[in-house]
This record gives C-alpha cells, structure tokens and sequence, in this order.
C-alpha cells in the first residue's frame, strides 16, 4: 500500500477545463445535455452539476441533473480512485445511502483529451443537518455501524491508511521543507510534532484498520427524506473506526460527550466496537491538524487556495498552529490517562 499522501505526482491545475469539456465529459455516457453547467464547491477536485434532456417526466428535480468530478492530477492514482468506487457500489448494494459513480460499459473511471480522469454521479438531493438532535444521532449512529460493517467485508489495497507515520511523519517531513514553513517556526514544530507522534505511537497498538469514510464532518453528511447519508468519499482511508465516529461529535464539553454516547448506544445495536479506540481522538486530531496544514501548503500554488487561506505561511499563522499542537499534547496526554481507566 502507498505511503503516499498527495500523490507521487507534481500536482496540476485546471485551468485548461471548459464548460465545453464538461459537457463532453457527460455525453460520453449517451446523455444530451442542455448546455447548463453549474461549478460546485470543492477546493481539492473540479465538480460540476449539468442538466440532462429526459424523455419522460422525471419524478423529482434531482433526475434532471448529474454531477461530473474531474479528479486533480496527482493527487490519486487510477487504481486509489477505483478502491474508492468499489466501497461506494458495496454500499449501494447493501443498501446503504451513499451516491455510487454510475457505470459506463461496466466502468466507472474514465479520462477525457486533457488526460484527467473523471466519474459521473446522479445527483441526490439534501440539506445540511443543523442539529444533531437524538433521533438524528441514533440514526447516524446505525448508519456508520452498517456503512462499517461493509467497510470490514474488503480491504482498500490501494488506499493510505490513517498512521503517525502516514499523516504525521510524512506531512511533517513535507512541511519542514516547504517555503510555507518559516525558519523560525521550524524547530518548534517540528519538536510538537514528534512529541505528538512519540505519546501517541502506543495507542495505535493492537488498532484494527479498514475502509472508512475517513473525513465524516457535518458538511459531508446531508439529510434526504429518509434520513441521513453521507457524500464526498474521496478522502477514504484504511483507518480506525473511531475517525468517522469522533468527526461528527468533535466537541470536547460534556453535551458533546454525551451526544456521543448517545451515537455509540445506537452503533453498537448494530454492530461491534472496541471502546479502546476513544482513546485514539485526540491523537487523530492532532494528525488531522498537522495533516491540513500540508495540504494547504501542497496546493498553495492553486490561487483557490491563496483566496480561502490568505493567512496561511506567516508567523501568526504559525504561531496559532504551534499553540493548538501545545494544548492537543495535554488533552492527548489527559484523555490517555483517563481512558486507561476505563478501557
């Protein structure tokens, strides 16, 4: 498996992607489109939503649409893509809500004249979920027990998994050697950082890995008319069930615990999980910290990227950074110690 966290790959951009292409992209599927085509946000990828001509009366406006997602150059290979697609079409035959890449001559990546590749998605509709109330957490709360559960079944052989060494020794490695890094700031970092990766090693031992979402926050979880479900599997790992787990309840107080409680209670009606793996939260945050700042540091070259994080690269930035890596290390050491008693 690849060590690899943005590719081995020097990254392109997508200047050279026109509606025209877009709209190519779509009719290779035997689509006619209607010229409409709308960019969607996504700071990583090209995403884009094109209405199709329909020859019978669609049942709801959604059916009108597909959503086209060019791939960023680099950033995956064809086979990381593939894992990705073959977990999605896993789910969609369990029926799990998940939006599967739709089938062409039995496949579901392709590449266009500029060589990047593409899927093609039917388009779902959702809002974002504003509140995580009861009823709601015990819904997600099966949800990511069954979404887990065929996540066990098969393993991604291509996809990263979610380790120190992967998300922490590898992006730090990357950022100590980038011109984002001020030389001030270095030695300081980087000292945070090892001590993190260092305190945190032991609790990773004896973790199971397997498919997950792997970047299950609020804004990649919507609510259809039959519940929750989730989007945007392009960040999937091979990691600790925990992950998916901690990033929809992130919150530390006591109404975030016991909203998490109330998540896990629903989980385990459906589905085994080793409660050792809280102990794992903080540590996963603090890699999910030192993993952000390389990805912003890799893309910056990416004028999207210098309007979203204007502050990015400059000492207060860093020092910023530097003070949340201080007190992840005390909540990372806290709730070690207070998990050992539990679990």
């Amino acid at each position: 498996m690849s060590a690899q966290v943005w590719g081995s790959e020097e990254t392109q951009f997508f200047h050279s992607l026109t509606p025209e292409h877009v709209l190519e992209a779509v009719e290779t599927f035997g689509y006619k489109t209607t010229g409409r085509v709308m960019q969607l946000n996504s700071m990583e990828n090209r995403v884009y939503e094109v209405e199709i001509e329909l020859e019978h009366e669609p049942d709801s406006v959604s059916e009108n649409f597909r959503i086209v997602k060019f791939y960023r150059p680099g950033r995956w290979s064809k086979e990381q893509i593939q894992d990705e697609h073959d977990f999605l079409h896993d789910l969609q035959e369990r029926e799990i809500p998940a939006i599967a890449p739709l089938k062409n001559a039995g496949k579901t990546i392709f590449q266009n004249q500029q060589g990047l590749y593409f899927a093609l998605f039917p388009k779902q509709g959702g809002r974002e979920c504003d509140e995580w109330n009861e009823p709601l957490l015990e819904q997600m709360g099966r949800l990511l027990a069954r979404l887990h559960s065929v996540g066990a079944a098969k393993k991604a052989q291509h996809r990263i998994r979610l380790d120190i060494e992967t998300y922490g020794h590898k992006n730090l490695e990357f950022l100590l050697k980038s011109p984002s890094m001020p030389l001030e700031i270095a030695p300081h970092y980087e000292n945070l950082a090892k001590q993190i990766f260092q305190i945190s090693a032991p609790l990773f031992e004896g973790i199971n890995y397997q498919r997950i979402h792997g970047d299950c926050h609020h804004g990649n979880v919507l609510l259809g008319a039959s519940g929750p479900f989730l989007i945007d599997f392009d960040d999937m790992v091979m990691g600790p069930k925990v992950q998916d787990i901690w990033m929809i309840i992130p919150g530390r107080d006591e109404y975030s615990l016991r909203q998490r409680e109330t998540l896990l209670n629903s989980y385990l009606t459906m589905a085994d999980f080793d409660r050792r793996e809280l102990r794992l939260i903080e540590s996963l945050r603090a890699l999910r910290m030192v993993h952000f700042s390389s990805w912003i540091a890799h893309r910056y070259q990416d004028e999207a990227f210098k309007r979203a994080f204007p502050n990015f690269g400059s000492i207060q930035y860093w020092e910023g950074e530097l003070r949340d890596l201080r007190e992840q290390i005390a909540h990372i050491q806290d709730n070690r110690d207070q998990m050992h008693y539990m679990y």
